[in-house]
């Protein structure tokens, strides 16, 4: 009986080498910016590199911290603290969008918003949700997240789970919806 037990026993020992390679590497930002501005400006026509007048405002990222990833194989910039988009249309109109977090994807030029994500249009109208993808280069927004949609000019609330919409041409679809409508009687 003795002897099965030390053969038990000593059976179970550890023989596994570890090598370190299942260890995550620990990975550190190229470069950090505190009271970072990013300002995104569009040309009709070739620019020298002191004129300004041709140019046009589109976006303006602010940011108090960004982390620089471009180093990785697949870059990425961090944005920790949080960060404000003040993007602008044709007619100069501003819109906001504003996140406690975001992940910009350079490679994909997708930004990636998380937490507490706003998005106020030049109109008034809001959304809020916690999680936003922004396709810049298609300029497309969607999210699988549940959302709120507040419309100023009818008074309507919509809350749903999953949304996406596309400004040119435009495109809007939300998934699982429900809410609330002001529906105005005009007398007879």
């Amino acid at each position: 009986m003795a002897l099965v037990v030390a053969i038990l026993f000593f059976s179970c020992t550890d023989t596994y080498e570890r090598s370190g390679d299942e260890k995550v590497p620990i990975v550190y930002p190229m470069g950090i910016a505190e009271d970072f501005i990013l300002t995104y400006t569009e040309a009709r026509n070739d620019v020298d590199s002191e004129d300004s007048t041709g140019t046009k405002v589109i976006a303006v990222l602010k940011s108090p911290l960004r982390e620089d990833y471009s180093n990785l194989t697949f870059a990425y910039q961090t944005f920790p603290k949080g960060l404000v988009v003040d993007f602008f249309n044709e007619e100069g109109q501003k819109s906001i969008i504003k996140a406690d977090y975001g992940i910009l994807y350079s490679a994909t030029n997708v930004l990636d918003l998380q937490d507490n994500v706003i998005i106020e249009t030049h109109d008034g109208k809001l959304m809020e949700t916690t999680q936003v993808y922004w396709d810049q280069e298609n300029d497309w927004v969607f999210t699988q997240e549940k959302f709120k949609y507040t419309n100023p000019e009818d008074g309507s609330v919509m809350y749903g789970t999953g949304m996406d919409f596309k400004k040119e041409p435009y495109f809007f679809s939300a998934h699982k919806t429900n809410g609330l409508m002001s529906i105005k009687e005009e007398p007879q």
